[in-house]
């Protein structure tokens, strides 16, 4: 796999146009001609779409005996790849679009559903790691990984027929801590320890003080909906959680893994936790009374990392 992925390198790109059959014909056209033609059929017979968020494209442009290698450029926050008949591979270069970059990005892919054909890797200097094996929709299909760990490499599983497959994922590009953007992917069952929550805090994209009112579970997706109370908003960035239409309050709801056995109880919580594909994912939740401890032990010794009311 080591060989695979800087031959990849290697090839990518080489598809070499063949020279004119000799005899006399018309003289040559200038340059600046050449340039036009060759850019106008190019556009013309790739079969392929893409800008500077997302791309799409199929492995029918590959000749059958060859296993070509395509690079890919996206320079963008957020966006999908989706690769219609995959053969051959794929190597993914996902860049941010501000400059400079901030110090800390973190990428996070999520494959479409039923996705299939292909194995997605992440790829640094040669070295290879599974992340999503061909047709795995399981829990935890969501894979996050520091930017600077290396790009994406998406190489075609061997197939008898590859009519109907399509591979796909979605991507984003943050620029949180790695601590605190991925502990709900990377340990989602295992309660927060105080500094955690503290971070979560202070760097969640919702974060809200509230109860469990139902829990809604969907098997055959490995997942969870915990519907929310809500008595107090302290912040989010998309409209999560919206005036309950009784009065008094919010609702709304956030996701986790079936494997963590979330049940509706007794008690408020502090809920955080960060938007992932336009979906709210529950971070850290300790009881809300546990909190105010936190903070409160925190705050004495000055080492809150952010101000916020515990009332």
């Amino acid at each position: 796999m080591r060989g695979a992925a800087r031959a990849a390198r290697g090839r990518a790109g080489q598809l070499w146009p063949r020279p004119p059959a000799p005899g006399p014909g018309p003289p040559p056209p200038p340059p600046l001609l050449l340039l036009l033609l060759a850019a106008l059929l190019g556009g013309a017979g790739a079969q392929y779409s893409s800008d500077l968020c997302s791309w799409k494209g199929s492995g029918l442009t590959h000749e059958a005996h060859r296993k070509e290698v395509e690079q890919v450029y996206l320079r963008c926050s957020a966006g999908s790849v989706e690769w219609m008949y995959p053969t051959g591979a794929l190597i993914v270069n996902v860049r941010p679009n501000t400059f400079p970059p901030s110090r800390h990005l973190t990428l996070c892919i999520k494959p479409l559903r039923d996705s299939s054909g292909a194995n997605i890797y992440l790829e640094r200097t040669g070295e290879l790691k599974l992340l999503v094996r061909d047709g795995d929709r399981g829990p935890g299909q969501v894979r996050c990984f520091g930017f600077e760990h290396g790009g994406l490499f998406v190489e075609a599983a061997p197939q008898q027929d590859i009519s109907r497959r399509t591979t796909g994922f979605q991507y984003e590009l943050t620029s949180r801590h790695a601590g605190s953007d991925l502990h709900a992917l990377s340990a989602p069952c295992c309660p927060c320890s105080d500094a955690e929550v503290l971070l979560a805090v202070c760097t969640s994209d919702f974060v809200v003080r509230g109860s469990i009112q139902n829990v809604t579970h969907a098997p055959e997706q490995q997942e969870s909906t915990i519907h929310l109370h809500v008595s107090r908003l302290y912040r989010q960035k998309s409209r999560v959680f919206r005036p309950a239409p009784e009065g008094g309050g919010w609702r709304g709801r956030v996701a986790t893994l079936l494997e963590c056995g979330v049940r509706p109880g007794r008690g408020e919580f502090l809920f955080t936790g960060h938007m992932h594909f336009g979906e709210a994912r529950l971070g850290c939740a300790p009881r809300f009374k546990d909190f105010q401890r936190m903070y409160r032990d925190a705050k004495e010794r000055g080492l809150n990392p952010c101000e916020m009311g515990t009332e």
